[in-house]
């Protein structure tokens, strides 16, 4: 019989909160079950073990960064777009690095397909048109994006940028600028 009030809702909620407390390559279903005093067998009636806690964790931070993505791209366009959309996975790997990470764990095509992150690729293209880049180039800067945004967001979280100066902020609104203008001026191929 499961316990009163665990649910599989609850339970991602919390192991969402253990990541970024822990780093979610320590998540599991046995320290999940050690967050709520229960037995690890006790959350398998809601959970199929660690893989699938993680796939679920993923799915919320995918569905989160949309929800910010969203919201910071309304009404904005070019460059003011771009900036709002860097900046809202900047702050939610500095608000929630567990749930960063897991947002980009590896997921099977067909969960991948109906996870938020379509919409979030959505997001990026939309973005993108302020840009009137056409395919393949597109592609090619939806790419570029991504890594960046990944890339300074992982190393500032490692603290690979604390030992020097400029400070991280200045250097980051400067790399919004760069990317607006090879956004803006994209190379014939």
């Amino acid at each position: 019989m499961a316990r009163a009030g665990l649910t599989p809702e609850r339970l991602v909620r919390a192991g969402a909160e253990l990541a970024d407390e822990v780093g979610f390559d320590q998540v599991t279903v046995s320290a999940l079950a050690r967050r709520f005093d229960v037995k690890p067998a006790s959350l398998y009636s809601h959970l199929r073990g660690s893989q699938d806690l993680k796939t679920r964790i993923a799915l919320l931070a995918l569905a989160e960064l949309a929800d910010r993505g969203a919201l910071a791209l309304a009404g904005r366009s070019g460059k003011d777009a771009l900036a709002a959309f860097a900046d809202v996975h900047r702050d939610y790997a500095r608000e929630h690095p567990g749930r960063y990470a897991a947002a980009r764990h590896r997921l099977d095509p067909a969960t991948a397909a109906a996870s938020a992150g379509v919409r979030h690729a959505r997001m990026t293209r939309a973005l993108l048109r302020g840009y009137d880049l056409a395919e393949p180039d597109q592609t090619h800067a939806v790419r570029l994006l991504g890594s960046v945004f990944h890339g300074y967001a992982s190393l500032e979280l490692s603290g690979g940028f604390d030992h020097s100066a400029p400070d991280s902020d200045t250097s980051w609104a400067r790399v919004v600028d760069a990317l607006d203008a090879l956004l803006r001026n994209w190379p014939a191929p």
